[in-house]
């Protein structure tokens, strides 16, 4: 796994190169995101804010996900995730966003979606995408990896 310190820093200069202002939308990393954003020194030029919307009834409220959405599809999925990437832009002044949102456990699983599954999306002005993956380790790994993976994940989606 990347440095997120590292990864952290770099997303800022290629953001700050691109003339981009991020936020985040997260769920299982309840801010891990933009907390390693924010250690990083000058990140106000480029980062707007974070969305920290842990239960679903926040999902729809702040960030505008469809309750029907969260019910066909489960809040752990690539349709919410692209959901809430997409919620962030509409509902910020950001110009890019990224969003989390899985299962960090020990409990929580479901048929389908083991510990550890996590749902990732990018978004831009008419360009979304979204990922699922499958950690392993204690909840606290989990979240890392999380936060690690969705900073390095915005960094392939700049260069797309």
């Amino acid at each position: 796994m990347r440095d997120i310190n590292e990864l952290a820093t770099q997303v800022g200069s290629v953001l700050k190169s691109q003339g981009l202002i991020l936020a985040t939308a997260e769920s299982c990393t309840g801010g891990g995101v933009a907390q390693a954003i924010t250690e990083v020194a000058g990140s106000s030029e480029w980062f707007e804010c974070g969305f920290i919307t842990y239960s679903n009834a926040s999902k729809a409220d702040m960030l505008d996900v469809p309750e029907a959405l969260i019910v066909r599809y489960g809040a752990v999925s690539d349709e919410v995730a692209q959901a809430m990437a997409e919620g962030a832009l509409a509902n910020s002044a950001a110009t890019i966003t990224l969003s989390t949102t899985g299962i960090a456990g020990p409990g929580g699983a479901v048929p389908g979606k083991p510990v550890g599954t996590i749902c990732f999306a990018w978004a831009m002005a008419h360009r979304t995408f979204s990922e699922r993956l499958v950690f392993q380790g204690d909840r606290h790994a989990v979240r890392q990896q999380t936060v690690a993976h969705s900073l390095a994940g915005l960094l392939r989606f700049l260069e797309q």
